[in-house]
C-alpha cells in the first residue's frame, strides 16, 4: 500500500516578500521612529484639510466679488440671495477646519470651548467689508501702477499679485483671530498658484501692488505701508533663523523688515532683518540691504566695472574697483 504525504505537511520553499510589502514595512519602521522623536504626539486626525480650505477660499471669493470671481450672472435683486447661500457654505466649512485646529492645538492649550471656533467664525465674518475694501484698493493701485492692464477686472481675475493679495487679506484675518494654521494653508494655496509667499502674519497696508511678482517673499513680522509697490524676486526676509543665533527678544520676534509708505522696491532686491525703510524711497533692482534707508531715499547697486576695464586685472583689483564706484 502506497503512503502518501499530507499536503499540509509538505514543505515549500518559503516565499519571499513582494516589493510592496517590503516597502509597506520600511514605511511602518519610519512612521514609528518619527513619532519616538517627537516629544508631543498630536492628533493630526484633526489638522485643517488642505481641499476643504481650497474650497472656502473660493466660496469667500464668490462672496467678496459675485460677479467677478463667482459667475453670478442674475438681477442685482438675486445677488444678496447668491452672496448668503455661497457665506454660508464658506462659513460652515470655515467653522469645521479652525475646529479641527483647535482639536490639533488642544494637547498644549488644553480642552477647547466647542463654541470657540463659532465665535472666531463670527468674528471673521465681520471682516469681511474691510477685506473687499482693502483688495479692491490694491486692484485699483495695480491699475494705476501697470500701464499694461486694460481694466481692472482683468486685474482681480489675472494678476498674480490681486490673487495673491485676496488670499492674504482673508488669511491675515484668521491668523489674527487665532487660527494660524488654517492661516497658513490659504496663503500657502496662493503661493502654489502665482510664486508669491506672504505669510499671513505680515502686516500689509492699503493699496499694495506686486507687479509680475513671481518669487516674492514677505515674512512673518514684516510690516508693509499704504501705497508699496513690488516687483519680482523681491525678499522681505530675517537675518538669521530663528534658535540659530543669540538675539534679543526683540530681534527673535521682530526679526523683518518695515516699509514705510509710498516705497517702491525693483526686482531681485532682498532685504534682510528689522530695518526700516523710509517712507517714498525709491530701492533699485538686485540690491542687498541689511540697514536703515532714510525717507525719500534713491538706492541702487554700484555701476558694475565694465569688461574692457577689467583686462589686465586679477580678482582683487577688480573686486576693489566695484567697491570704489
Amino acid at each position: 500500500m502506497t503512503t502518501h504525504t499530507a499536503f499540509a505537511e509538505r514543505s515549500y520553499p518559503a516565499t519571499p516578500p513582494s516589493p510592496v510589502h517590503a516597502a509597506v514595512a520600511d514605511l511602518r519602521n519610519a512612521r514609528d521612529a518619527w513619532r519616538n522623536r517627537q516629544d508631543e504626539a498630536r492628533d493630526v486626525a484633526s489638522f485643517p484639510s488642505r481641499s476643504a480650505l481650497e474650497q472656502v477660499v473660493g466660496l469667500l471669493s464668490a462672496t467678496l466679488y459675485p460677479r467677478r470671481l463667482g459667475h453670478f450672472r442674475g438681477s442685482p435683486l438675486e445677488e444678496d440671495q447668491f452672496v448668503v447661500a455661497r457665506l454660508l457654505a464658506a462659513l460652515t466649512e470655515l467653522e469645521r477646519e479652525i475646529g479641527a485646529e483647535l482639536g490639533y492645538w488642544q494637547q498644549e492649550a488644553g480642552p477647547f470651548d466647542p463654541d470657540h471656533a463659532a465665535t472666531m467664525v463670527r468674528l471673521f465674518t465681520a471682516t469681511l467689508g474691510d477685506i473687499r475694501r482693502l483688495v479692491d484698493s490694491d486692484v485699483e493701485a495695480a491699475f494705476l501702477g501697470d500701464p499694461a492692464a486694460r481694466s481692472v477686472d482683468e486685474i482681480l481675475v489675472c494678476y498674480p499679485g490681486a490673487i495673491a493679495s485676496l488670499h492674504h487679506r482673508i488669511a491675515h484675518e484668521l491668523h489674527n483671530l487665532g487660527a494660524p494654521i488654517v492661516a497658513r494653508v490659504i496663503s500657502e494655496i496662493a503661493n502654489e498658484h502665482t510664486g508669491i509667499d506672504i505669510h499671513p502674519g505680515a502686516t500689509i497696508g492699503e493699496s499694495f501692488f506686486i507687479d509680475h511678482g513671481t518669487g516674492v517673499v514677505i515674512g512673518e513680522t514684516a510690516i508693509v505701508g499704504a501705497r508699496v509697490r513690488l516687483y519680482q524676486h523681491v525678499t522681505l526676509g530675517a537675518r538669521s533663523p530663528v534658535g540659530l543665533t543669540r538675539d534679543d527678544v526683540r530681534e527673535r520676534h521682530a526679526r523683518h523688515p518695515i516699509i514705510g509708505d509710498d516705497v517702491v522696491i525693483y526686482a531681485g532686491t532682498t532685504i534682510l532683518g528689522r530695518v526700516t525703510i523710509g517712507a517714498r524711497a525709491t530701492i533699485g533692482g538686485n540690491v542687498w540691504l541689511l540697514s536703515d534707508v532714510p525717507a525719500d531715499s534713491v538706492v541702487v547697486q554700484p555701476e558694475a566695472i565694465r569688461l574692457d576695464d577689467a583686462a589686465g586685472l586679477d580678482l582683487r583689483d577688480v573686486l576693489q574697483r566695484a567697491a570704489a564706484q
